[in-house]
C-alpha cells in the first residue's frame, strides 16, 4: 500500500511536469514558457515532498502517569523528531485507541445511568493539527479523562500530512505502544452490622468496634496506656499495687468475599463494574478493621486469595480486579458449589453478584450449611430487578441468608451503606 501511494505521487508530479513542458514546447512563446518556469519551483517541492520519507520520523508517546485510579485523567504528550528540516505545511496527529478505552467513567456519578449503561460508551477521538514548517522537533499534548477500569494498551499513532497545495498526501502509522493501568476506585463503605466471635464460640454482635473488651478474665499489673476504668480497686488494695482487669480479646470472624465474574445473556456491565468496586472497597474496609479476609473470584478462571496476613495480598487483588472481565460459559451457581466444596475453613461469606435465580438460591442453601454466616450483596438497576429476583430475595431471607440490595439510588452516594444483617 505504501509503495503504491509513493509510486502514484511520483507519477502524478511527473505527469504535471510533462504536461506543462509539452505545452511550452509545442505552443512556444513567452506565456507558455513563463508558466513552465513558474511551475518549476513547485514541481521541485512536490518531487522532494514525494521522496521525503516521513516513515523515518521518530515518534514517541509519553504519559504523565502510567498507573491511575478509575475516573482519573492523565496528560499525554507526543514528541516528533526528524533529521531533515524539510518544509512541512501541516501535520495531523491521530491517536489509535483500543476498544477498552471506548467508555467513560465518572466514578459514582456514572451510576445514574445504571439502567442505561450504553450511554457511557463513546468512541475516543484525539486529532491535533500542527504546522511544523522547518522545525526538527515538535510536540503535541492532550488529556485523557474519565478513564475506565482496566489495562489499556495504546498501540500506535497515525500521522497525516500533505503539501501546501493539497496535491499530495501522506499517511504513516507509527508503532508506539504505551501501557496504562487504571485501578478500580475504592469507595467509602459504612457497615451497619458486624459478625464477631469470641474464643468460646461465635456470636452475632451489632457493635462496630472489633476489639470490644467487655469480658474480664483476670488481673495484671497496670501498664502505661491502660484506661482508668480498667483498674480493679479491690485487687489494688489487696496487693498494694495498681492492678487492672485483663480482658479476653475479641477477634473478628474470618471473612471470605466472593465475586461473581460469570457472564450471562443480558448482563448489565455497569452493574458489574459496581460489583468490582464493591469487592475491593469491602475488602479494604474489613482489612482496616484488623479482620482477616480472603477473596474468591469465580469466572472462567477461578482465583483464590486465602485468608492470611500478607502485606502484598491487597496489591495482588487490586491487580486482578483491574483486568478481570465477566467471562465463561458455566453458570455461576454451579461453579460456586464446586469451589466452596474445596474450601476447608468456615467463613463469614459475603457474595457479590448482579444475577439471581433459583439455581443460585439452591447453591447458597448448601453453602449456608457449612458457613458461620452467609450474606449476598445484589447490585442491579431498580427497573431491572424482576419479579423472579424479588422471589429469590424473599426466599433467601426465609432461609436466614442476609441480603443487601444496591441500586442507582445507593450507588451514587459518596458513602455506601451495607447492611450485613
Amino acid at each position: 500500500m505504501k509503495t503504491f501511494r509513493f509510486v502514484r505521487n511520483v507519477i502524478f508530479v511527473l505527469l504535471l511536469f510533462a504536461i506543462l513542458f509539452s505545452y511550452a514546447m509545442f505552443q512556444g512563446g513567452f506565456t507558455s514558457w513563463f508558466l513552465f518556469y513558474s511551475f518549476l519551483p513547485i514541481f521541485l517541492y512536490l518531487l522532494g515532498f514525494s521522496l521525503y520519507p516521513i516513515s523515518k520520523w521518530k515518534v514517541e508517546r509519553r504519559l504523565q502517569k502510567h498507573v491511575v485510579a478509575t475516573g482519573d485523567k492523565v496528560r499525554v504528550s507526543i514528541q516528533v523528531n526528524r533529521r531533515i528540516p524539510f518544509p512541512i505545511y501541516y501535520c495531523i496527529v491521530d491517536e489509535v485507541f483500543p476498544e477498552t478505552l471506548n467508555r467513560v467513567d465518572s466514578r459514582q456519578a456514572k451510576y445514574q445511568y445504571l439502567d442505561q449503561p450504553n450511554k457511557l460508551y463513546k468512541s475516543r477521538n484525539v486529532k491535533k493539527m500542527i504546522f511544523p514548517w522547518f522545525k526538527r522537533r515538535f510536540e503535541i499534548s492532550y488529556e485523557l479523562d474519565q478513564l475506565p477500569r482496566g489495562k489499556h494498551i495504546i498501540p500506535a499513532i497515525r500521522m497525516k500530512t500533505g503539501d501546501i497545495f493539497g496535491l499530495i498526501k501522506k499517511v504513516h502509522v507509527y508503532s508506539a505502544g504505551s501501557e496504562l493501568i487504571v485501578y478500580p476506585v475504592e469507595r467509602s463503605i459504612h457497615l451497619v452490622e458486624k459478625m464477631n466471635s469470641y474464643e468460646q464460640g461465635s456470636i452475632s454482635s451489632f457493635a462496630m468496634n472489633l476489639k470490644n473488651t467487655n469480658v474480664a478474665t483476670g488481673v495484671r499489673e497496670y501498664m502505661p496506656g491502660d484506661k482508668f476504668s480498667w483498674i480493679d480497686w479491690k485487687q489494688t488494695a489487696k496487693k498494694n499495687d495498681v492492678m487492672t482487669k485483663e480482658f479476653e480479646q475479641e477477634k473478628s470472624t474470618d471473612t471470605l468475599i466472593i465475586l461473581d465474574n460469570c457472564y450471562f445473556d443480558g448482563m448489565n456491565l455497569l452493574a458489574y463494574e459496581a460489583t468490582v468496586e464493591m469487592g475491593i472497597s469491602l475488602m479494604e474496609t474489613i482489612r482496616k478493621q484488623a479482620s482477616q479476609v480472603g477473596f474468591l473470584s469465580i469466572g472462567e478462571d477461578t482465583v483464590f486469595f486465602p485468608v492470611k496476613h500478607d502485606p502484598t495480598k491487597m496489591e495482588w487483588i487490586r491487580k486482578h480486579l483491574t483486568q478481570v472481565q465477566p467471562s465463561g460459559r458455566y453458570k455461576f451457581s454451579r461453579k460456586l458449589k464446586e469451589e466452596m466444596l474445596k474450601v476447608q475453613h468456615s467463613f463469614y461469606v459475603v457474595l457479590i453478584t448482579t444475577h439471581l435465580d433459583e439455581e443460585l438460591k439452591e447453591s447458597l442453601q448448601h453453602v449456608r450449611l457449612r458457613e458461620k454466616k452467609l450474606m449476598i450483596i445484589f447490585i442491579q438497576a431498580a427497573n431491572r430487578i424482576s419479579a423472579e429476583d424479588h422471589r429469590v430475595i424473599h426466599g433467601l431471607r426465609n432461609e436466614g441468608i442476609g441480603n443487601c440490595i444496591l441500586t442507582e439510588k445507593e450507588l451514587v452516594m459518596d458513602k455506601l451503606e451495607v447492611n450485613t444483617l
